[in-house]
């Protein structure tokens, strides 16, 4: 097994310099109850490698000899399906486990289910744990959390805060424990989480490479120092691992003697109030929080300084009214919140306390190192902007109604349009298309080999096993929801610079692109204006780097009508390779009024031509106005087999409309 860098060696988390995402880590390892950390931040800083190496930090557990389930044998309301186990059962000491759940898993595979061979070949009913079970008082970690099904996310958080996990199904009724550590990690450019799921996390983090040179030699000095000699390079941190582990250790024994009390208490609403949360759960884990720091300060009551540094981990991505409000804290509004002293200490407790609960704990920059990934600042976006203009403004997004495709489509993971996928209900059962077949239907199974047992030389139940072969395997058929890619091929030339209506097209696109983040689509933005085409915003699920490319498009100059449609031929093409179950829908806004050339018409139409023989759905917003109209943009929409809405239909309402209209009546190809 190949030795895992150290956690003290990432940048910013030793024990006695701790940045934010150090100290995350560290917290929700002494108090899981807090909820998990979710660390976003651009590719090459150090997240994975920070949360693999935090596993070697924490104290080794005590676990019962045999036991699956990872039982806590000094707990005496500790339970396994494994047990009971009597007093003497022997007891074995071993690591804390990271368990990784891979972005494709199934709900089977994480939550656990029937033990298929011991069905099959013994006919027991018999529970095979899943990575919920494994992970029990470890920890559990989700690289690329934002590329994980919705209902996996929900699962995963729910049975953090409860601690617990039901599973009923096929004959099967188990429940255990599941207290771990949960940490998701993901990349903001590859997608974001729908804020729902953001406030199920306990703390969230966000991370970048350092500017500051000598912190970047410094990164791949050491990267270079543990590449050349693993062991030695481990045997130098080892006092520090040390002294992290004991550390934990003491904060873990200290934490229910903290007191938070009344004062402290309000102190956090009165933080929560002030920065407009919605619910309940940020009180409840900034409380949470304020307790294991002050636990790790190795203090015994809840201070100012406690309550700051948990503000800032768990309320960030808590004050998000929607994915484009830029993440973060105002440190300012923060600080004449919580004022210059400490919460009123609480008096001391009488000799005999009264029976029942009295106060204390509720009831219930940033790191990088070298972990072998390019370390690099985000690259810059949007188009430049010539000398005298200026882009104008999206008003407010509006929420457009359901945009789906006609039909059922192949299943590309999301939340718009019917599709055959992985998830949903059951509509049936089949053959699997390969070996590696997901969601093997068993009783389906069984009931295709049930008629040919006979034929196989099986006479009757007491021969023994049931006789198997590859074909009678079936997997379930499934229909759920799917995704798809909206791409938008907008003019931004001259004739449309009136500010009224690049203001109605700029405001439906950024809502069209806060309900493709909702539903998990793809969005790409295409512009052309002068002699060119740019494909401004390559299809993503980023909706950050949308809205901020939308914001800045400027426009003016000559409309090159050709060069827009033959760019989105060749994205459309690209994309229909990378994914072909991603299908696809094209929405052009122009006013039809191609003048980049004497043939700039007939170039127009020739590239509509060669556009529609992708079948690809699409509409044409006509924004052509004036007296004198040629009517280009009703020819392209014939030649494009497209929808036709002239602009008299069109408003920063109807735009949208005008593309559900479309889905919905001819389907998306």
């Amino acid at each position: 097994m190949p030795l895992q860098y150290p956690f003290s060696a990432v940048l910013g988390c030793a024990a006695d310099a701790l940045d934010d995402l150090g100290l995350s880590l560290v917290l929700t390892a002494v108090s899981p109850r807090i909820g998990g950390v979710l660390v976003r931040g651009e590719k090459g800083t150090a997240k994975s490698t920070a949360v693999r190496a935090l596993a070697a930090v924490l104290p080794p557990i005590d676990v019962h000899t045999g036991d699956r389930f990872s039982a806590d044998p000094a707990d005496p309301d500790a339970s396994s399906p494994d047990g009971p186990f009597a007093p003497g059962t022997a007891r074995t000491t071993r690591p804390v486990r990271l368990v990784e759940l891979p972005v494709g898993t199934t709900e089977d595979r994480v939550l656990g289910s029937l033990h298929l061979e011991r069905a099959l070949s013994h006919g027991k009913v018999e529970y095979e744990p899943g990575l919920l079970a494994r992970a029990h008082r470890g920890i559990l970690y989700v690289d690329e959390v934002n590329l994980l099904h919705d209902h996996l996310v929900d699962l995963l958080l729910d049975a953090a805060a409860s601690g617990r996990v039901g599973v009923e199904r096929d004959g099967v009724s188990v429940e255990h424990d599941a207290r771990f550590v949960l940490i998701g990690t993901m990349n903001p450019e590859e997608g974001e989480l729908r804020p729902q799921l953001l406030d199920r996390f306990g703390l969230t983090v966000e991370v970048a490479a350092p500017r500051d040179p000598a912190l970047r030699a410094e990164v791949v000095r050491r990267r270079l120092g543990f590449d050349a000699d693993p062991a030695s390079f481990l045997a130098r941190h080892q006092p520090a691992e040390q002294a992290l582990r004991d550390r934990i250790g003491a904060a873990r024994e200290r934490l229910d003697a903290v007191r938070l009390t009344e004062a402290a208490l309000l102190k956090i609403a009165e933080v929560c109030a002030a920065f407009e949360v919605d619910g309940m759960r940020a009180d409840l884990v900034t409380a949470r929080t304020a307790v294991a720091h002050a636990a790790w300060e190795g203090r015994d009551e809840v201070l100012r300084a406690d309550i700051r540094r948990a503000a800032l981990l768990t309320l960030p991505h808590r004050r998000r009214r929607n994915p484009f409000d830029a993440p973060g804290l105002d440190e300012e509004l923060l600080d004449s919140v919580l004022g210059d002293e400490d919460p009123a200490p609480e008096p001391p407790p009488p000799p005999t306390p009264p029976d029942g609960d009295g106060p204390g704990r509720p009831e219930d920059a940033p790191g990088t190192d070298g972990a072998g990934e390019d370390t690099g600042a985000p690259s810059g976006g949007g188009a430049s902007q010539p000398s005298g203009t200026a882009p104008v403004t999206a008003a407010a997004p509006y929420r457009p109604r359901l945009l789906t495709a006609r039909g059922v489509g192949p299943g590309a993971a999301g939340r718009r349009s019917r599709a055959l996928s992985d998830t949903g209900r059951r509509i049936g059962a089949a053959a699997p298309a390969s070996a590696e077949g997901a969601g093997l239907h068993l009783v389906e199974t069984l009931r295709a080999a049930a008629t040919r047992q006979a034929a196989r030389g099986r006479a009757d139940a007491a021969d023994g096993r049931i006789r198997l072969r590859a074909e009678d395997l079936r997997t379930a058929v499934r229909e759920g929801r799917e995704a798809n890619l909206v791409l938008f091929c907008v003019d931004a030339s001259g004739s449309m610079a009136a500010r009224r209506r690049m203001k109605q097209v700029k405001t439906a696109v950024l809502s069209l692109l806060l309900d493709a983040y909702r539903r998990r689509d793809k969005v790409g933005l295409i512009t052309f204006r002068g002699r060119r085409a740019e494909l401004l915003l390559p299809p993503t699920h980023s909706v950050d780097v949308a809205a901020a490319r939308l914001d800045r498009l400027p426009a003016g100059g000559r409309t090159p009508l050709a060069e827009g449609l033959l760019e989105a031929a060749r994205v459309l093409n690209r994309e229909r390779l990378r994914d072909p179950r991603l299908r696809s829908l094209l929405v052009v806004v122009t006013d039809g009024r191609a003048t980049d050339g004497a043939d700039a018409v007939a170039r127009s139409l020739r590239a509509a031509d060669h556009l529609a023989a992708l079948d690809v759905t699409t509409t044409v917003v006509d924004s052509e106005s004036g007296p004198l109209r040629l009517g280009l943009a009703a020819r392209l929409a014939v030649r494009l087999r497209a929808e036709h809405l002239p602009v008299a239909e069109v408003s920063a309402d109807t735009l949208a409309g005008a593309v559900r209209l479309r889905t919905t009546s001819t389907g998306a190809a």
